[in-house]
C-alpha cells in the first residue's frame, strides 16, 4: 500500500524545529501555531504573514528575519536575537520577550500590547517606534508604553 500525504500550502508538516539550522528558510504565509523553534538558527528566514500564535522561539537566532504582518501573539520570545529583524505590522500581543535583543529591528506598526521586555529594550524600541498596527488599530509607541 502506498501512502500519499496531501499538504496544505499554508501549513508545515513538522512542528518541532528545535536546534535546527534553518538559515534563510521560507515560512512565509504558513500556519505554525504552537510549533517550537527553541534555539534554532533562523538567521535571514522569512516568516512574513505567518500564524505563529503560541510558538516558542526561546533562544533562537532570528537576526535579519522577516516577520512583517506575522501573528506572534502569546509567543515565547525570551532570549531571542531579533537584531536587524523586520517586525513591521507584526502582532506580538501577550508575547514573553524579556531577554530578547532588538538592536536595529524595524518595528513600524508592530503591536507590543502586554509584551514583557526589559526596560533597556523598551527604551531602545521607543526610539524606533512609529506607526499603527493595521489589524489591531493600536499605535506602536502606545503599546510599548513610550513616553509622549
Amino acid at each position: 500500500m502506498i501512502s500519499v500525504w496531501i499538504m496544505s500550502p499554508l501549513s508545515a508538516v513538522a512542528d518541532d524545529y528545535n536546534r535546527d539550522f534553518l538559515v534563510g528558510a521560507d515560512f512565509s504565509g504558513k500556519v505554525l501555531t504552537d510549533s517550537s523553534f527553541t534555539k534554532a538558527n533562523l538567521r535571514g528566514s522569512n516568516f512574513s504573514h505567518s500564524d505563529l500564535h503560541g510558538v516558542s522561539f526561546f533562544g533562537a537566532n532570528l537576526e535579519g528575519a522577516n516577520f512583517e504582518g506575522a501573528d506572534l501573539r502569546n509567543a515565547t520570545l525570551d532570549a531571542v536575537r531579533f537584531t536587524d529583524a523586520n517586525l513591521t505590522n507584526a502582532n506580538l500581543e501577550g508575547a514573553f520577550a524579556f531577554n530578547a535583543k532588538f538592536g536595529g529591528a524595524i518595528v513600524d506598526g508592530a503591536d507590543f500590547t502586554g509584551v514583557d521586555v526589559r526596560l533597556d529594550a523598551q527604551k531602545m524600541l521607543c526610539k524606533l517606534a512609529k506607526g499603527v498596527n493595521p489589524v489591531t488599530g493600536r499605535e506602536t509607541r502606545q503599546t510599548l508604553g513610550c513616553e509622549t
